[in-house]
């Protein structure tokens, strides 16, 4: 089992699919737990003009909570100080297209923050869009829409590609979250060999200068049973030299650490 001191990638009450847990009981775990620091990375407001396809709404937080969710980040930083680094960051969301709203939202709130990572979830098909990971049925219709699983498997390496080369600014999140993501549901479905599409990610990943979320969410996914890449990816990210950032993806203070157990004996870094 890898220790971790570091988890880069957690929710917070501000994330309305998430739980209404308070930040105290987030970082009181993570202290428990031995960690010198946790990023704070909530989905970011989405573009004003994109349509969240989700049936809630609740893909993200609101514009108009950002700003609290600043404050709020910095006045617990101040109470735990002495105890543990507290980073505020983003988890903000590629969406083809939208390219320039999501600058802008960056340029406004970019020097505001200290981390954030950058994630796609949102799949173009037919001119609308879908959201991968929300549920094996919104999965099959997606799938559908674009042709079939192998289709769609290809749509989002290529839309990893697309965000890692997108020029989003000088506030561009430096940190690519859970890059395999498109297997999920893979013990649902028979997905294609995805081998190729993953190396084409860690160079293109490794010649921007990125780092990698390694994200343990996928390990307790019933469907999908491994980390966000799988365990021979991460390996070979860090025999590539890619700086790698474990990353619970915690919506709630019990994940924190979820999936940590799995992760191979190699060096991760902080933010």
């Amino acid at each position: 089992m890898k220790i971790i001191e570091y988890d880069g990638h957690v929710h917070t009450p501000f994330c309305p699919h998430g739980s209404q847990a308070p930040f105290k009981q987030y970082i009181e775990t993570a202290i428990q737990h031995g960690y010198k620091g946790v990023s704070f990375c909530e989905h970011a407001p989405l573009p004003n003009s994109f349509p969240d396809p989700t049936p809630k709404k609740d893909s993200s937080m609101a514009l108009s909570e950002l700003e609290a969710y600043i404050k709020t980040i910095r006045d617990v930083r101040k109470s735990y100080k002495n105890d543990i680094t507290i980073r505020i960051g983003l988890e903000v969301d590629f969406i083809e297209g939208y390219e320039s709203e999501t600058q802008q939202l960056l340029n406004h709130y970019g020097p505001y923050l200290d981390d954030s990572i950058l994630s796609v979830h949102f799949i173009k098909a037919e001119g609308s869009f879908g959201l991968l990971d929300y549920s094996v049925d919104a999965f099959q219709t997606l799938a559908q829409k674009i042709g079939g699983i192998e289709p769609l498997v290809h749509r989002y390496y290529e839309t990893l590609l697309q965000s890692i080369e997108a020029d989003l600014g000088k506030y561009k999140p430096r940190r690519l979250g859970h890059m395999s993501l498109v297997r999920k549901f893979q013990k649902e479905f028979n997905l294609p060999s995805d081998e190729q599409w993953l190396e084409k990610v860690l160079h293109a990943v490794k010649k921007s200068g990125l780092s990698l979320d390694i994200n343990g969410a996928g390990v307790v996914k019933p469907l999908c049973g491994e980390t966000y890449p799988p365990l021979h990816f991460i390996q070979k990210a860090h025999d590539l030299g890619i700086p790698l950032v474990y990353g619970s993806d915690a919506h709630h203070p019990d994940g924190l650490g979820q999936g940590s157990e799995a992760l191979p004996q190699v060096a991760f870094s902080s933010p």
